[in-house]
């Protein structure tokens, strides 16, 4: 058993970051980011007509579009919208972008 220091609390600011290092969640949290981020990322008109969903761990976005025209314009675009997306994030988060229709 670890001998545990008695005293003042640690804060969690000074405990998190130490944490997050150790673990996954640093970057799976800064891949969300893109969620956060989508509409900074593709442009108002894209922006008006989606919305980003959810990521997975392995780098596939899920993107809800408005209607069937927006959806096959934007799935001719994945390419070029995944290329965008890392190079504003400035690293590899999104591989793949998943079109869902809603109405």
């Amino acid at each position: 058993m670890s001998e545990r220091k008695r005293g003042k609390p640690t804060r969690l600011g000074e405990v998190l970051p130490g944490v997050m290092e150790g673990s996954q969640l640093k970057a799976r949290l800064e891949q969300a980011s893109v969620i956060v981020n989508w509409p900074t990322i593709v442009g108002r008109e894209i922006a008006k007509v989606t919305e980003a969903v959810s990521i997975n761990r392995d780098g596939v976005l899920t993107v809800a579009v408005t209607n069937n025209a927006w959806m096959n314009e934007l799935a001719m675009m994945e390419l070029e919208l995944v290329r965008v997306i890392n190079e504003k994030s400035g690293a590899r988060k999104v591989d793949r972008i998943r079109w869902r229709l809603v109405r």
